[in-house]
Order: C-alpha cells, then structure tokens, then sequence
C-alpha cells in the first residue's frame, strides 16, 4: 500500500528556494533537520488567555498534548486562535462564535499541518474550534479544560452560574446581604476549570465525548486533576496515529454520532445551547439535521444525571460517579445509542463504554428510576413559533408546562430591565414574560438573556419562576419555565414582533405547542403597522454578523460559512 504524502511536505518536504524558506525560519527554535523529514506535524489549536478565566490552565494542557505527540514521533507546534470567555466579553461571546470558527478554519488551511488537537473549555470556545476543524477537515481530536472543583460556601455546595442566579434573586428579595453575596464569590470558583455544573460548558465537553471527538472521560475529569493531563498527553499520541490511518474530522462527524449526542443531551439534563451548536456543527460538516430531530430522538430519553441546574450535584461527584461513559452505557442497554458509531481512539463508542462501572446510583441514575423521566430537549411550535422554539423540561417547572397566561411585553432588554423592578409593573405569577429583540439580529449574538428575572415585587411574595418566551438563549447554569430560540426571531420580522401585553399565550410542552391567541387578520393588521428596529452595527464585523447570520432553527451560523471546503495546500508564493 502506498504511504499517504503528507500534507506538511508540500512546505517542509521541498529542496529548492521555499523548502529553505519554510525550514530555516523554524529552525530559529532549535528544530533539527530531521524534525522535518516526514513527521507528522500536529498543530495544538490553543484558547488560552488569561481574559478567559476558564481556559487561563491551558498552557500546561498545551505541553502535555505536545508530550504526547513528541512520544508518538510527531511534530507538535502551537497556535493560538480567538478565546471566547463568557464571562467578560460583552455584549456576549456568542456574537464572537462564528468569528473565532473562521479563525481556526483558516488558520488550520494556511498552515503546514497533518492534523490538529483543538484546546476547548469555556462554552463557545467548543462549538467555534469544531466547527472551524470540521469545514477544514483534517485529522482532528478534542480536549476539554475540564470543569472546576466544587464550590463551597457556609458547608454547602454551590455551582457557578446556577447559584449566581439563585443567590442574586435572593440578594434583590433581601434575603442575603451583600457581605454574604461576596463571601460566596470567594468560594464558588476556586481552582482552574469551566463552570463545574452542567453548563453549556460541560455541555458540550459531553458533546464533544459522545461525538466520537475527544477520548473517553474527556467530558467530566476536573481541571485540577492529575487524569486530566494525562488525557492531554494521550490526545497527543493519539493524533499522530490518526494522521497515518487518514482519519479525518467527517469520518468520525457522521449522522448517527450526532444522534447519539442529541440523546445524550437529553441524559444529562445538558444546556439549550447545544441545539444550536450542533445544529451550527452539522451544517459545517454536511450531515442534515434539524429541530425535529431533537424533538424525535429525545422523546423516552429520561434525564440520569442530577446535576445543577436541573438537580443538586457538580461535575465532580459526576466524575467521581463514573462520568459519561456510565450516561453512554445506560442509553446503549436501552437501546438509545448507535453502538457502531466512530470516535477518535479507533474504536467503536460501545467498545469505549461497555464496561464502564457506575460508582453512584445517586449521582448518575439507573433508567430504570431516573432522576427525571422524558426530558429530551421539547421543540415547540405554533403560530408563536412557526420555525420551532426550545424549551429544557428538566429545568423547568411541572406545573407549568401546560398554563395559558397574560402576556407583558418588554420590547428589548433594556426595557426589561428598567422595568423589572418596578412595584408599578402590570403583572402577576400567571403571567407570562415576552422579551423580544434579543435573537441572532436583534441583539444582535442572541445573548443569554432569555431567563429574565422575576420582577422583584413577585420575589417578595414568594415567586420563583414563571413561563418566560424570547428570542434569546440563557445559560446552561440556568433554569426554570422558559422558551427560547423563537423563530424566526423579532428583529426578523418574526410573530414574536408582533405580541402585546394583554394577548394570551398557551404553552403546552406536550403537546409541544406555542400558541398566540390572536387570529391571522389581527396578526395581518399589526404586521402592516410593524417597524422593524434601527440597525444595531453599522460596520466591521458585527455588521457583517447581522447581514448573514442565519436563524436559531438553523445554527445561528453566517450562510456563506455553512459546508466545508477541506484543507488543500494553499497555492504557492514564490
């Protein structure tokens, strides 16, 4: 059999002006001549920053990836790429996903590489590397950051994202003080890691392991742990074999790996925001996948993991408890996973899980008596929502799952804002808060606003959730009754533009309907009066965001992103 040339060559493999170019300026760090003679060169696609508190660990990922890859005979070399830190970007790292894809895809293609090992943890930093890899299509494996330690205030656990959402509530009802507020900051995040609940950042660690991407264990294993590098250095090895079997990103990215990550969301009780992104990853890659198909392979998946937001556990009892590849046994028993799907280690996921060993009952639950049954992601439609809304059952509410109420109207959110704490505010716990301008367009990045905060005079009677609809999206940390995603969205043009305070609303998740109670002439008759909102960029990037991002129901991706192109060598420059 015919050895397979490697791409790198086309740089490094020359013995004229450019093949001296290419060498002689990388051998400034020392590289022998022989570093180049056919190695495989492995490029580890690095997130770190230290504006990214999440990531800020991933220098010493970094070498222990690039051990590995020097143990399997490889040729390791670093690249940074844009690091999307939700917690300090502003308006939200989301509007930034696409962006960052756009930098390691080509980043990826411009550069003498056999395949890559992409450095991931905070949330969008997953969805933006995988989706730039899959439209360059190299050989390729994912590591995860893993989640922090548990945080710990007063003797009690508590979870980044969910507890600042719960003790903020508390904070506004003044049922903490302020020096308590802060003492809890202290201790929710005290080691290295991404957000240690099941976050959209554990989320799609998750996603990333049932996808066949990363290693097994790769979702769960804490940051801080020692497993963790050791992790890292077998990715590392594990790259160099990839590269000499030819296995690139689209043989492991195939239609029933996606299903199986669907149903595995739904195991997990995991983060809204993965419909998008692996909506986004599909279309990068070319497997067809839609909303429906959430709604379809979610339904008689039971939620096993309890873990916040949805329960009361963090991803460290869910490491401890035996971690995914407990979750991915379950679901294949029972016949919820495509046992012969492909992931990077070269074997089957069912050779991967089937003897994994559950160590907690209480943690990751038997099927048989799961923590919450049927809690697949629901897709919702109706004339609210004609092209699908999302909501988390798991996260949300019982008795509201099926309630009709009056509608209060916010037309963005800083209307809502201003307007929340206002004892004057025309509302009660029946109603239901309506956001509108918050998706892809209108925010434009479709922030995570959509799980507004009770307004503070429902607080002090006791309120702790109500149905809240947007175009938005909301933690992965968060929970409670709320609908997100509507589309199309209101900036759009979308039914969500044309909502008032006083309509009715029904929300029925089983029925999985999201109905206005207004008829198709008055709908006709406000969208004859609508204005769609002032434009909110006009220049750079953001305004090439709002001119071709594509709708929830789509991936939120920029159309001309969509598909991939694979990694050919660049044409020539001299």
């Amino acid at each position: 059999m015919t050895k397979k040339q490697l791409r790198s060559q086309a740089w490094f493999g020359r013995q004229d002006k450019m093949g001296f170019y290419y060498r002689s300026f990388l051998k400034n760090r020392g590289f022998p001549q022989d570093q180049f003679d056919g190695r495989p060169v492995i490029g580890i696609c690095n997130t770190w920053s230290e504006l990214n508190p999440c990531n800020s660990h991933f220098r010493t990922i970094a070498e222990h990836v690039r051990y590995g890859v020097l143990d399997a005979g490889g040729f390791p070399l670093e690249f940074p790429v844009s690091s999307l830190g939700e917690v300090t970007m502003r308006p939200t790292a989301m509007l930034y996903r696409n962006l960052a894809s756009m930098d390691v895809e080509e980043a990826i293609r411009a550069h003498p590489l056999d395949g890559v090992v992409l450095l991931m943890g905070c949330d969008k930093t997953t969805p933006a590397l995988i989706m730039g890899a899959a439209s360059a299509d190299l050989p390729t494996i994912g590591v995860s950051g893993g989640p922090q330690l548990r945080g710990v205030y007063r003797g009690q656990m508590i979870g980044s994202g969910t507890n600042i959402i719960s003790m903020s509530e508390q904070l506004r009802a003044g049922e903490i003080t302020l020096d308590e507020f802060h003492e809890a900051e202290a201790g929710m995040n005290r080691s290295s890691g991404h957000c240690m609940t099941m976050g959209t950042a554990s989320t799609m660690a998750s996603m990333v392991e049932a996808l066949g991407v990363g290693l097994p264990e790769n979702a769960a294993i804490p940051a801080v742990d020692a497993r963790r590098n050791e992790l890292a250095r077998m990715a590392g090895r594990r790259i160099v074999e990839m590269v000499h079997e030819d296995l690139i990103l689209s043989k492991i990215l195939v239609r029933a790996s996606f299903e199986n990550a669907i149903r595995t969301l739904g195991a997990i009780g995991g983060s809204t925001n993965a419909v998008v992104h692996l909506l986004a990853i599909a279309r990068r890659i070319g497997v067809e996948l839609s909303l429906d198909d959430f709604d379809r392979l979610g339904r008689g998946v039971h939620c096993l993991v309890d873990l916040m937001p949805s329960g009361k556990f963090l991803m460290e009892d869910f490491y401890y408890a035996g971690g995914l590849p407990v979750v991915l046994r379950r679901l294949g028993e029972r016949g919820f996973l495509h046992k012969d799907a492909p992931t990077a280690n070269g074997r089957s996921i069912w050779e991967n899980v089937r003897e994994a060993q559950c160590w907690n009952d209480i943690v990751i639950t038997p099927f048989e008596n799961p923590f919450k049954p049927e809690s697949g992601m629901a897709i919702l439609r109706g004339n609210l929502a004609p092209d699908g809304a999302v909501i988390k059952p798991s996260a949300a509410s019982p008795e509201l799952m099926q309630h009709t109420g009056r509608a209060v109207v916010f037309e963005n959110v800083e209307q809502m804002h201003h307007a929340v704490d206002d004892d004057s505010l025309d509302i009660d716990a029946s109603c239901i808060m309506v956001l509108k301008n918050c998706g892809p367009k209108g925010y434009p990045g479709m922030a995570e606003v959509g799980n507004m905060p009770i307004p503070h005079k429902l607080l002090r009677q006791g309120v702790r959730d109500m149905i809240r609809i947007s175009d938005a999206r909301m933690s992965g940390t968060a929970y409670g009754t709320v609908v997100l995603h509507v589309a199309p969205e209101a900036a759009a043009g979308g039914p969500l533009a044309l909502v008032r305070s006083g309509d009715l609303i029904t929300l029925d998740v089983e029925a999985r309907s999201l109905h206005l109670h207004v008829d198709d002439m008055g709908l006709a008759s406000r969208r004859a009066a609508w204005v769609p909102p002032p434009a909110r960029a006009e220049r750079g990037y953001v305004k090439m965001y709002v001119d071709h991002v594509l709708q929830a129901d789509q991936g939120v991706d920029l159309d001309f992103l969509v598909g991939k192109t694979g990694s050919p060598v660049p044409r020539d420059n001299h």
